[in-house]
């Protein structure tokens, strides 16, 4: 056996242990899924560190590994930095704004999912929001979790050479397996362990990195050599090696992928689940605290790439490969001896922990949007806890397999990430924001704006942004103003029709706002 195949046996054991690991977990916690609330929610049993590094484990994906570092190598610092910069922000404010009061008003009217929390905040008799926000979210999330699916793959494909649909299959199937035998808790927990794993890999590969390119003179070296690269209003063009130029609404529209925290279905989930909701400033400082460095050190990843790229310690990289970076980087350390092979199992096992921590949640965002939103609440299932149980596990497997059939071809994560996040953002975010914070607001705004700002996200993307000029922005900016507009407007003229509940849902919301602070 070369040395060659014996580091890759020993990758191959690293991560097959984490795998199975994630399994078990999965079988540990199925006991406890007595009812759907457990299912979905944990019972809102969650202690502030495991809803902390939840929320953001399973909001960064596969992402903040393979698609941020590949951006970062493939142009330089504008995109990736004024991405990661809005992010950052958004995060903190989500948290500082949206987590105490929807944890709040969630209670208050017994609402575990994002549509129901819609349905009743406005008394929708109708289930006309309960049945949009269930679509929504099954229309947005299925290329989402085929996304993850798509990074396990190439993954597995890259390392050891295997064929991708196989290797993007059995990761699916593990991610399946554990998702729907644990349900939330079990997704919860392993997101906390994933973020430790997430983070011991992040470090690894900046510290070898700089090794392997010859020190940070040499990492800073090629950096300022390259035209732009550095320039955070520039950037770095490698088609042409020359620097390009970023507008002000470019930046501005780059930095609106932090408005798409605020209509994540996962990442609002989290807030809802938390134990107790004294403790969400703790969670707020250390998500924010590890979002900024997490993603810190994927950007410098991908310019210590860049200069390991420059004195060859690694083959160059097609930009449309760029986001396999990562990999590189620990296919590099695996040669490095048997306990470096290990340490780059543990490496590539960051990248599943950041697939699988964002799947998991979307999948059970995804099924209980078909059980409880369509099933039960739109079409008025009756069904008993352990049928509905039986319904929920079902779900995850269906939803995963449709997942499963979207990403049986390779594609760019970077690409299908930011189309699905615009779309919840832009759905989800301004009614969200409007529905919490807003009290004249009806339920027919809510429903034209998520109607409005969902189709602007296709109307832009697919429309108006080929145009090109000024026109050529990111769609979650037009789209979340968009919904904006149309929920006042709409509100607004539609103020007689709920005047029968609206009495009701005033003194609900002053109840919700006096208990704030």
């Amino acid at each position: 056996m070369s040395t060659l195949q014996t580091h890759q046996i020993l990758m191959m054991v690293a991560m097959g242990v984490y795998l199975v690991g994630m399994i078990v977990l999965g079988i540990m916690y199925s006991g406890k899924n007595r009812s759907t609330s457990d299912f979905y929610l944990g019972d809102r049993k969650l202690g502030p560190l495991v809803t902390a590094m939840s929320a953001e484990a399973s909001d960064m994906s596969s992402w903040l590994l393979l698609g941020l570092p590949g951006v970062a190598l493939a142009t330089g610092l504008p995109e990736a930095f004024w991405t990661a910069l809005g992010l950052g922000i958004g995060t903190y404010i989500n948290w500082l704004i949206v987590a105490k009061r929807i944890r709040r008003y969630s209670q208050k009217i017994d609402a575990v999912t994002v549509p129901e929390f819609f349905s009743k905040r406005y008394r929708d008799k109708s289930r006309l929001l309960s049945l949009v926000s269930a679509l929504v979210i099954i229309v947005f999330f299925v290329p989402y979790v085929a996304s993850g699916f798509n990074a396990c793959g190439t993954l597995f494909s890259s390392l050891f050479g295997v064929n991708y649909f196989t290797a993007m299959l059995v990761s699916a199937i593990v991610i399946l397996a554990y998702t729907s035998l644990g349900g939330f808790l079990a997704a919860s927990t392993s997101d906390l362990i994933q973020s430790v794993v997430m983070t011991v890999a992040l470090i690894v590969v900046v510290m070898f990195g700089v090794s392997a390119a010859g020190g940070w003179n040499s990492v800073s070296a090629n950096a300022q050599s390259l035209d732009g690269f550095l320039d955070v209003f520039k950037g770095y063009d490698p088609a042409t090696g020359a620097a390009s130029t970023y507008s002000p609404l470019v930046i501005v529209s780059t930095m609106a992928w932090g408005l798409g925290y605020f209509g994540m279905p996962h990442i609002l989930l989290r807030f809802m689940a938390i134990k107790d909701q004294k403790k969400l400033k703790l969670s707020r400082r250390v998500a924010t605290v590890w979002v900024f460095i997490a993603m810190g050190v994927a950007i410098l990843i991908g310019v210590v790439g860049s200069a390991m790229i420059a004195n060859g310690a690694i083959d160059p990289l097609a930009t449309s490969d760029s986001q396999r970076i990562i990999i590189k980087i620990a296919e590099l350390l695996a040669n490095k001896g048997v306990l470096l092979a290990l340490l780059a199992g543990v490496i590539l096992s960051g990248i599943l922990a950041a697939t699988m921590s964002t799947a998991d949640s979307q999948l059970l965002a995804a099924a209980s949007s078909v059980t409880q939103d369509l099933l039960q609440d739109t079409f008025k299932l009756k069904i008993s806890q352990k049928v509905s149980m039986i319904i929920a596990r079902v779900t995850v497997l269906l939803i995963g397999a449709l997942a499963i059939f979207f990403a049986r071809e390779e594609g760019s994560v970077f690409k299908i990430v930011s189309f699905a996040w615009a779309g919840f953002g832009a759905a989800f975010g301004p009614t969200m924001l409007i529905a919490l914070f807003w009290k004249k607001s009806t339920k027919w705004g809510a429903l034209a704006g998520m109607l409005a700002g969902g189709g602007m996200v296709f109307i832009w993307k697919y429309l108006i942004a080929p145009i090109g000029g000024v026109l050529n922005i990111y769609e979650l900016l037009p789209a979340f103003i968009c919904g904006i507009v149309v929920n006042v407007i709409v509100s607004l003229l539609t103020q007689r029709s709920v005047r029968a509940d609206a009495e009701e849902i005033e003194e609900e919301f002053k109840v919700i706002k006096a208990k704030e602070f």
